[in-house]
């Protein structure tokens, strides 16, 4: 049976369900509370207050979105049906560490699929559980910031990639025009 909890961040509502193996899908923050709630809900979720491990992770997570340096490679996951390269996939974005990234490219590398860029960047895109596994810190050629299927998409990649100290696709700098 899985179950679902809202936590409240200062980006919005998070949505988060587990079963007893451990978190199963989590949802980046949205403004609209009722969205997450029905997402978690289609799922077949039920809303449950969580203990133990889960209302840690609930803290957690509002601590990371208010600007806490926190680190979720602990966290138990249950990643359901994932294939074998998905879970090599997700298993070396997790040993990233807060303010880490890699391109789609190294991350493919990192887990033993080198030259499969593409296909570990669909693999992340069906990733149930972003933050935990941290498809955000993930970045394309160049260290550019590439894609992102969250709610509010590459701007709330950019936003959490700020609040680990990493700034991607600066605006390019003002010339100095001499007279």
């Amino acid at each position: 049976m899985q179950r679902c909890h809202l936590v409240d961040t200062s980006f919005g509502a998070v949505g988060i369900a587990w079963t007893e193996k451990g978190l199963s899908r989590l949802l980046l923050p949205q403004r609209d509370r009722d969205a997450v709630r029905r997402k978690l809900a289609a799922q077949g979720a039920a809303t449950a207050e969580p203990e133990g491990a889960m209302a840690e992770l609930c803290g957690r997570i509002a601590h990371y979105f208010a600007g806490g340096t926190v680190e979720f490679n602990d966290v138990a996951v249950d990643l359901g049906d994932a294939d074998r390269f998905r879970l090599a996939i997700y298993a070396a974005a997790r040993r990233l560490r807060f303010g880490m990234t890699a391109t789609y490219g190294e991350l493919a590398k990192m887990a033993g699929h080198e030259g499969l860029a593409r296909e570990t960047g669909a693999a992340l895109g069906r990733n149930p559980v972003p933050l935990v596994v941290p498809c955000h810190r993930i970045l394309a050629a160049g260290g550019r910031i590439g894609g992102f299927s969250a709610p509010g998409g590459a701007e709330t990649k950019k936003r959490m990639l700020a609040l680990e100290g990493v700034v991607v696709d600066p605006p390019p700098a003002q010339a100095a025009f001499a007279f």
